[in-house]
């Protein structure tokens, strides 16, 4: 009788990055620049995630552009182009993500047509060593120490129920793609977030007849303001606690806006940074025209008609809901917990699984690179340690358990779904950076040309 215990599978690479997304490419980068094996795994042909408008299940439609602008939107050492506009739109965001995989020779390390079904805890033959199972689609699987989920936080929609027996027809912005869609029909788009603005702007260009249904009040933030884009003009304040700094600029948006009511849309009942941002310009252009009128939350639909929380009624042929998305991670969901935020340390650190990671699902009040990559450098330090037995490593495990910062900014978010677990862009990047100067550890990437040099001078010593 054979009692020799059984082999455990030898680790395939040390991490699995599952996504090739923008939060792929920043961990990626990353983790090369450590010199970290990892196997990186993407269901699409190419990279880019959901700015490639061909990518399947992408919400992605022809008039999306950046909410953030270009200055202050790329990856550390690999800015936009100068040639690109203020606030680039889709195509140029993805070219720019492929320029970056190019640049830091990542693309050809990306197995593309690779969907992932299934992470799973396996057992592991070192004590204190993670080690999880990834499963694809065509029943391969791969072992890895680490996983570093990176699928990103808008494929899977969420849709509210409409009282009623509405006959018209009901679509999510995960599958609006164009405005000629509009062409001959009455228009109600649902949602209050910057998809819901844009794609309203589209309809009222295109529709028979379009309306904008919400809720509630926001603030709305001009895309430029005194000829700058607003997110560099509101950044020269950051240094202010926000608190302060909203005090400045709430009376001075009155002024720039002038009053939503006279507009027919609600008066903000939160403070401006309790929600996030809506940047837009146009809709009150075409609200001001009467090429969009706004209507309050919808109480019920019957048949073609509407009827509205002001008791007002109208038909429309299509209600367009740009109602949000849940975050989602149906591969490892019992892992990742909550659907709507998951609770992990930093936004990235899973606490209750060691080895398993997210980047990409951080919902906060800036651009969204920036932070991706600063997460990315942070997860590669701390894996990079973890491998030599660095003793700030083992701080950041302790951390990762029982650290629990006020990433709020002093500000008081919105009780809703969405704004579970929000942060503070400045507050977030304050307490990170400092983490990182106390463990030692770098939260920037290497410019291309230098990722070169040294990737040279290394294979030379090693020849």
């Amino acid at each position: 009788m054979n009692t020799s215990p059984t082999a455990v599978r030898p680790v395939d690479t040390t991490v699995c990055v599952i996504g090739a997304g923008p939060a792929g490419l920043a961990v990626a980068r990353a983790l090369s620049e450590k010199g970290i094996d990892y196997t990186h795994l993407e269901r699409h042909t190419q990279a880019g995630g959901l700015w490639d408008i061909e990518n399947p299940g992408t919400p992605m439609y022809e008039s999306a552009h950046f909410i953030s602008s270009r200055t202050v939107s790329g990856f550390s050492g690999f800015p936009m182009p100068d040639d690109y506009p203020d606030y680039p739109g889709h195509a140029q965001i993805l070219a720019y993500l492929r320029s970056f995989a190019d640049a830091y020779g990542l693309t050809p390390r990306i197995r593309f047509g690779s969907t992932v079904t299934a992470i799973d805890a396996a057992p592991s033959s070192a004590a204190g060593t993670p080690r999880w199972r990834v499963t694809l689609a065509d029943g391969t699987t791969t072992e890895h120490e680490r996983v570093i989920v990176c699928t990103g936080s808008q494929w899977h929609p969420f849709i509210p129920e409409i009282p009623g027996s509405y006959t018209g027809e009901v679509r999510h912005s995960l599958d609006y793609r164009s405005p000629s869609e509009f062409a001959g029909k009455r228009v109600l788009i649902v949602g209050g977030g910057n998809s819901a603005c844009d794609i309203a702007c589209d309809a009222a260009r295109s529709a028979q007849r379009a309306a904008i249904s919400m809720r509630r009040g926001y603030w709305f933030i001009p895309k430029h303001v005194f000829g700058m884009p607003s997110d560099i003009v509101g950044g020269k304040g950051s240094f202010l606690p926000k608190p302060v700094e909203r005090a400045i600029l709430q009376p001075v948006l009155k002024l720039l806006t002038g009053d939503p009511t006279r507009l027919g849309l609600q008066k903000p009942d939160h403070k401006l940074f309790e929600t996030h941002p809506v940047l837009n310009s146009q809709l009150f252009h075409y609200l001001q025209h009467g090429d969009i009128v706004a209507r309050p939350g919808i109480r019920r639909a019957d048949e073609l008609s509407v009827e509205f929380t002001d008791g007002t009624r109208e038909e429309f042929d299509v209600i367009l809901m740009a109602t949000g998305y849940r975050h989602r991670v149906p591969v490892a969901q019992r892992y990742f917990g909550d659907e709507q935020h998951p609770d992990l340390y930093l936004n990235c650190v899973s606490r209750d699984h060691a080895g398993l990671y997210g980047v990409g699902f951080i919902e906060t009040n800036s651009g969204a690179y920036g932070l991706f990559d600063q997460q990315a450098h942070l997860l590669a330090s701390f894996i990079a340690g973890s491998r030599t037995g660095e003793a700030a490593a083992a701080e950041f495990e302790r951390l990762r358990i029982a650290d629990t910062p006020d990433l709020s900014g002093g500000l008081h978010f919105d009780s809703s779904p969405r704004h579970r677990g929000y942060v503070d862009a400045d507050a977030y990047v304050k307490y990170v950076k400092k983490l990182a100067r106390r463990l030692g550890w770098a939260l920037e990437g290497e410019a291309p040309d230098a990722a070169r040099r040294r990737s040279t001078r290394a294979a030379e010593v090693a020849a």
